[in-house]
């Protein structure tokens, strides 16, 4: 029929389409607004506002745990943060409480010593690692008594001791280091060693009761030297 292309063996007729016809082939549109076919470019980021910086690096620190201000000032310096905009920033949080220094400190204390037995001078020197005051850790050590301080000793020999092999001396000596390492002071550590041996065993409490005072009194000397080198 006129009109109609005629169908041959591998389709319909190729034959260019007339001019109106319906089912002519339409040109495509290219895809972006470019008529080159090229992607538009996309404008630069505007630089970021080094307060929200400053902000967002404070946020992330602290979800991890609680920090004390010295500690934030360090991350944003490292950061690149002007010490300018970190004091503005960190002023911020001091007023509204975010970070409170006197309250990290009592946290620490009461954490430290109850999970990992520190005493007193241990618990000041890491305070004082993480910027801490020296009158804000006094405060909040002066919370931790010398009575708790000397049952936290105890209990700490005594949970060694369950496992603890060799001869008494050796096991004193050894006790005694630990507490020392822990921060306790001569006196308490060797006391609170003496004491548990003396519960422990007769061949241990003998060996306890030949400790006298001047030995006692040497050895606490000896350990109260060592512990200000390490310190």
């Amino acid at each position: 029929m006129a009109g109609r292309r005629a169908r041959t063996g591998r389709g319909w007729d190729a034959s260019p389409a007339r001019a109106g016809d319906d089912n002519a082939p339409r040109p495509r549109r290219a895809r972006s607004g470019r008529t080159d076919g090229t992607e538009p470019e996309t404008p630069p980021a505007p630089p970021r506002d080094e307060a929200e910086l400053a902000r967002e690096i404070c946020l992330r620190q602290l979800a991890v745990r609680p920090r004390t201000r010295a500690e934030l000032a360090g991350a944003l310096a490292k950061r690149g943060v002007s010490d300018e905009v970190s004091a503005e920033v960190l002023d911020r949080y001091d007023e509204v409480g975010i970070i409170d220094d006197a309250a990290f400190a009592r946290a620490w204390v009461a954490s430290r010593h109850s999970g990992r037995g520190l005493a007193r001078r241990a618990l000041a020197n890491e305070l004082r690692q993480r910027g801490v005051d020296g009158e804000v850790a006094s405060e909040a050590l002066g919370e931790l008594d010398e009575e708790t301080e000397a049952e936290t000793a105890r209990s700490l020999v005594e949970r060694k001791l369950r496992t603890a092999r060799g001869e008494p001396d050796a096991v004193f000596r050894r006790l005694v280091a630990m507490l020392a390492r822990k921060g306790y002071p001569p006196g308490v550590a060797i006391r609170a060693v003496k004491d548990a041996l003396a519960a422990q065993s007769a061949e241990a409490a003998e060996f306890a009761e030949q400790i006298d005072a001047d030995a006692l009194a040497d050895a606490e000397g000896e350990l109260d030297r060592d512990t200000r080198a390490l310190g």
